[in-house]
């Protein structure tokens, strides 16, 4: 019975390995590398002592400092695992356009020996969040699509919805956040779209052009979803009276959603 399961196990991922193929097909000319260590469900260690952040994929975080586990953080280091020693423990690299975030880690979307991308399958698979972060947005259209597919299947984090009411965040950090614009107002700091609650959400000004800037007057009073690394301003003494205390940077127009 145990060995029927993994069998099962077993062609139910190559289904899904199949499918995220379709999603973000391998371009020509990938570098082949060695990967070293698996180090969460988006980060790997290469055998040169590089790490890499897989473009447009955040998964839950792994429990640091005393923090717990966010649900399905182990599970989805261990599906990339599994991805990349199925892999041969090689992969292709496609360097972003930036090469290098703030941390000094590789930017560069990752694909299997039978080319397929890894972060539509872990998308595919509901074990992370597409993001999108300019300049590194060319596979934004594809990965929304895998993310799609396991939001209406209901596939790991999306069995029960992650989405936050903007009325209920408690800390910073990445979150998938919904509530009802209340007002839209540009101003040199870039456009800002304050919800009902304690949240505002804002394009910088030198992302602005990015945007369908015709489409902020009809948000007022509609619902939205939004997602994005959320800033707590109490904790940084930049919050000013009547200010929300909560501020969501938006990266690019896939972070912002208006739900059907």
């Amino acid at each position: 019975m145990k060995k029927a399961s993994l069998v099962g196990a077993f062609f139910v991922s190559a289904i899904w390995l199949s499918g995220a193929q379709a999603f973000c097909p391998a371009p020509a000319g990938l570098t082949s590398v060695t990967v070293q260590r698996v180090i969460d469900g988006d980060t790997l260690r290469l055998g040169d002592g590089r790490s890499v952040r897989m473009i447009g994929l955040n998964t839950p975080e792994l429990g640091k400092q005393g923090r717990s586990d966010e649900p399905f953080a182990v599970a989805a280091r261990q599906r990339l695992q599994a991805l990349v020693e199925a892999s041969g423990g090689r992969v292709g690299l496609r360097p972003g356009k930036q090469a290098q975030d703030h941390y000094g880690r590789t930017l560069a979307h990752i694909y299997s020996a039978s080319g397929a991308n890894l972060e539509a399958q872990m998308l595919a698979d509901g074990l992370g969040f597409q993001v999108a972060v300019a300049p590194n947005v060319d596979l934004v259209a594809c990965q929304q699509a895998a993310e799609r597919s396991a939001r209406q299947a209901g596939r790991g984090l999306w069995r029960q919805s992650p989405v936050v009411k903007s009325g209920q965040i408690q800390r910073s950090g990445f979150a998938v956040v919904s509530g009802r614009v209340s007002k839209v107002q540009r101003n040199r700091g870039g456009i800002w779209i304050e919800l009902h609650d304690s949240l505002v959400l804002r394009v910088a000004p030198n992302l602005v052009g990015q945007f369908d800037n015709a489409r902020w007057p009809a948000l007022k009073d509609k619902q939205i979803e939004a997602r994005g690394w959320i800033v707590d301003r109490s904790r940084r003494g930049g919050l000013q009276s009547g200010q929300s205390r909560w501020l969501l940077p938006l990266t690019d127009p896939s972070m912002l959603q208006t739900p059907r």
